[in-house]
């Protein structure tokens, strides 16, 4: 273990260096002063999503290319059209009134209620029931250690890996520190999660349900693929998108909505004013429903100021570069690692009047939306590597 100390210290010193050299023999260098809109749609390899992703099977962590043409084009056509999402209401609306019945209850006997709790319950159950077709709660799968073990691969990806940084040594300060087996241990149970559950749907004795759920959909796309004789698509494949769909599904629907109540907690005049619109647009009918939303204008504000002040994830997923060209001068270089820090945007005091402030009303004669085209709010990302599930959280937040 000590002769470990030495070689830490002296790596970084050696990447230094290595970087200094590199510097005097480019004529022209420096970094970007932001990221630019060129050629930046592949993603780095990075140990922790390769894994996870089963060796990038998946959507978001898939480098640009063929594959990912063809993996987007499923998603987009198969699990995130609008027919699709909409054929899902019914779920929706189900747990939602869940939700209402449950505060409802809570209230009444004037008990202390953890709305935060409540949130991410709600966003599990709604993404649980849609890919598996089976209830969060009260279902015979474990459902409270897949969300933990959830939790643990979104934070596993977050963190510090060595071996992103030192390519040929890192791995060994990743295996010593533990990281590397705590993959491995969370890749697993994900994995035998997901094997579970695709074998639940493959038993011949399953009763035939009402409505396909997601793996119902990606088992007919491999299905078709085999009859026609291109078979690219997996169990690892289904299982990879699996993975896309709850670490986009399940936390950043429930932070928009926690962060929505706490700044409406601290803003009471706007509080009053979203609850006399969704009061004099519902009337008696006693609750709102999908199709009375885009009638309430205020709250389509609110919820635009939430994602700008708290976007879903400070920074986007990684970019990386797939060609040269060249940006105020500066050279930009295949492979270059360009990060996105949505938050920071969010509050440019250059595009903003005062940021800080939650101010709803700011997107009144206000073109600006959430959906990529502008630069000046981006929840969901921008471009070929804007997040294509945008429309599925919509409806979920």
């Amino acid at each position: 273990m000590w002769l470990l100390l030495p070689l830490l210290l002296v790596l970084p010193l050696l990447f230094l260096m290595k970087k200094k050299m590199d510097d005097r023999s480019t004529k022209k260098k420096g970094l970007p002063p932001s990221p630019p809109k060129l050629p930046i749609h592949s993603r780095p390899p990075l140990a922790s999503s390769k894994r996870l992703s089963y060796n990038y099977k998946d959507m978001a962590f898939s480098p640009y290319g063929d594959y990912w043409r063809e993996i987007r084009k499923i998603c987009v056509l198969e699990l995130f059209s609008v027919k699709r999402v909409q054929s899902y209401k019914f779920i929706r609306e189900e747990e939602v009134a869940s939700l209402v019945e449950s505060i409802s209850h809570y209230s009444s006997s004037s008990t202390p209620i953890d709305l935060s709790k409540k949130l991410y319950t709600l966003t599990a159950s709604v993404t649980f029931r849609i890919a598996f077709g089976k209830s969060f709660r009260g279902s015979d799968l474990d459902n409270e250690r897949f969300q933990e073990v959830v939790h643990e691969a979104e934070a596993m990806l977050g963190s510090f890996s060595a071996s992103e940084y030192f390519p040929f040594v890192g791995w060994i300060m990743d295996k010593f520190s533990g990281r590397f087996q705590r993959l491995e241990r969370i890749f697993h149970e994900l994995d035998n999660f997901f094997q579970h559950v695709i074998d639940l749907h493959l038993n011949p004795e399953r009763k035939k349900q009402e409505h396909e759920d997601i793996i119902d959909v990606l088992l007919k796309v491999e299905r078709e693929q085999i009859e026609s004789g291109a078979a690219r698509f997996t169990k690892q494949n289904i299982k990879a998108v699996l993975l896309n769909l709850f670490l986009g599904g399940v936390d950043t629907g429930a932070i928009t909505m926690i962060w929505a109540m706490a700044e409406l907690t601290k803003n009471p005049r706007v509080m009053k004013k979203a609850q006399d619109e969704v009061r004099n647009y519902v009337g008696n009918k006693g609750k709102v429903v999908e199709s009375d939303i885009d009638h309430l204008l205020y709250l389509k504000m609110i919820v635009k100021e939430t994602f700008r002040l708290h976007p879903p994830a400070t920074l986007l997923l990684p970019r990386e570069t797939v060609s040269h060209f060249k940006i105020n001068g500066y050279d930009i270089y295949p492979k270059m690692l360009v990060q996105v820090n949505a938050w920071a945007i969010g509050r440019d005091p250059k595009y903003w009047k005062n940021p800080e402030e939650f101010i709803p009303e700011r997107f009144i004669d206000n073109s600006i939306d959430y959906k990529g085209q502008h630069f000046e709010l981006l929840p969901f990302g921008a471009g070929r590597r804007g997040c294509p599930g945008h429309i599925y959280g919509n409806h979920n937040n």
